[in-house]
């Protein structure tokens, strides 16, 4: 597919912030299953901008702009995609796999998620991809989309106790889950096409990858229930969310902050509804 992406972020701040640092990661890599056609970065000021590439070979951007009440910063993009059927190829991968097998404090899993694990494991014990699709499809089924009860810092045995959540809270349950029983697993932040044609969203899109022996990473959608197809875009991976963030960074100075974010995903050239 051909899929058109933008993603505007605003930032207010009252009274202005005397400075401002932020780390960008909106930019995606090409790899077998995604070829990057166009794509930009703009911001409403004239912000200095340092390109890297972190440990992960994610593709950042340092921002950096002194005294200022308002900033947006818009992503504009055409990402030709091909279903690969989850399998991931043609990636940088900088690291071993046990790697990912590291926890952090969003993606520790707790007694009760290594029971729910170690339980559908049992099931498929030699069968790694079919333990996560099990996984896949419980996770699924457990979980209650719900943005209110979560943020950006709830853990992954928080949201699990919960039962609710969003992509963020599904996709550290399915890492915490794989790495409770030695699979290597990690945290991808990306754009998804919804198939039920509504284009505009309030947030990016986040999903997991898992490594399976003689096969390599596969993506895996919790949140929908779903192996990654065309529909995806992968832009950043992390041991967490906070290694994959859209943007993350600080201010110094100023008063109350305020964050307006607008996304919208589709199919070049198709008529589609919001």
């Amino acid at each position: 597919m051909r899929l058109k992406i933008s993603h505007s972020t605003t930032y207010k701040f009252d009274p202005p912030a005397n400075g401002l640092i932020q780390m960008l990661r909106l930019t995606p890599n090409n790899n077998d299953g995604q070829y990057i056609a166009d794509w930009q970065i703009d911001t409403s000021t004239d912000a200095r901008f340092d390109m890297h590439h972190d440990a992960f070979g994610n593709i950042t951007h340092v921002l950096t702009h002194g005294p200022l009440s308002e900033l947006t910063i818009d992503v504009r993009g055409i990402v030709e995609t091909h279903d690969t059927g989850g399998v991931l190829k043609g990636t940088d991968e900088r690291f071993p796999p046990n790697l990912f097998l590291r926890s952090t404090p969003l993606t520790e899993a707790d007694t009760a998620m290594e029971s729910f694990a170690v339980g559908l494991r049992a099931e498929s014990e030699t069968d790694t991809l079919g333990f996560l699709h099990a996984l896949l499809v419980q996770i699924n089924e457990y979980m209650t989309f719900d943005a209110d009860p979560t943020h950006a810092g709830t853990s992954a045995a928080e949201a699990f106790a919960l039962k609710r959540g969003v992509c963020q809270d599904y996709s550290h349950i399915f890492i915490a889950c794989a790495r409770s029983v030695g699979i290597p697993a990690r945290y991808v932040s990306g754009h998804f096409m919804r198939a039920d044609g509504i284009v505009e969203q309030e947030a990016s899109h986040a999903w997991a990858e898992a490594h399976v022996p003689n096969l390599g990473w596969v993506g895996f959608d919790p949140t929908n229930g779903i192996s990654t197809t065309d529909a995806h875009v992968r832009v950043a991976i992390g041991l967490d969310y906070l290694g994959a963030a859209p943007i993350r960074g600080t201010r110094y100075g100023g008063g109350r902050e305020s964050l307006e974010v607008a996304i919208r995903v589709d199919q070049a050239g198709r008529q589609s509804q919001s």
